[in-house]
């Protein structure tokens, strides 16, 4: 049985980290080369940093950031935001990164994601998912969540797996930074239905709740972001909890 990831998430605007509710009421946290190295030195298993306004502003992921991120962790790194292109990953993993996330580019041309699995392995690309319950469907949004979708989570789920995607980042508008739990419902049919790993993200507010996504919602991986950047939980002391509660995760 593979151990269970704890990933901190980097929203990113203006060069800074930021933290909101349901993608809005966007709060300073702190600055992403020093979370970034916190995060890393205290027992993260990975880190995702996403350029928030990448996509909306029509402009490329923060380079500069990334490489002086890289050069400040040891544990995988993912990068997402603004990404259209092989020419944007290639860019992105020769200044460190190395993993990346696609959004609304998969979805407004779904054959990107075959063009990046092919060119750098299914394990390179991420594809991460923002969707909202609405009337019982889980229905896809694009753009930092602005911009509603006709596509269904599950299926879309199903087709960029079938395109090449190594892991799903599906995120709960209606969970993010409700600190209520993650959407465990719909993660454990994501984990029943698709044969990659499925990163939670979207509604972490203490320690029980990684542990019932990892049980109920059989996620493979809990990424979450203010709770970790205000100190809420610390890493150390998440993982000793997950530990006691026989959740196979790395000390």
């Amino acid at each position: 049985m593979l151990a269970k990831r704890i990933v901190p998430c980097l929203d990113i605007k203006n060069g800074r980290t930021v933290k909101g509710v349901n993608f809005v009421d966007l709060r300073d946290a702190g600055d992403p080369v020093e979370l970034a190295k916190k995060y890393a030195d205290t027992g993260a298993d990975e880190l995702v940093f996403l350029d928030i306004s990448a996509t909306e502003e029509r402009r490329r992921t923060l380079v500069n950031l990334v490489r002086d991120v890289a050069a400040q962790v040891n544990i995988p790194f993912t990068v997402g935001g603004g990404i259209s292109s092989v020419e944007d990953v290639d860019v992105l993993l020769q200044n460190g990164a190395d993993k990346v996330s696609v959004n609304s580019s998969a979805v407004k041309r779904p054959q990107l994601v075959n063009e990046l699995s092919q060119k750098f392995g299914s394990q390179c690309v991420v594809v991460a998912i923002d969707a909202k319950k609405i009337d019982g469907e889980w229905m896809v949004h694009l753009v930092g969540g602005k911009v509603p979708t006709e596509l269904n989570l599950f299926e879309w789920a199903k087709e960029v797996e079938q395109r090449g995607a190594g892991e799903i980042l599906f995120t709960s508008m209606n969970n993010d930074g409700t600190k209520d739990g993650f959407a465990n419902e719909a993660l454990a049919r994501l984990s029943e239905e698709l044969n990659i790993p499925i990163i939670a993200s979207g509604g972490a507010g203490n320690m029980q709740h990684f542990a019932d996504t990892f049980i109920e919602g059989k996620a493979d991986a809990a990424l979450a972001a203010s709770v970790f950047h205000f100190q809420e939980i610390e890493i150390p002391e998440l993982k000793e909890e997950l530990q006691k509660q026989g959740i196979l995760v790395r000390l």
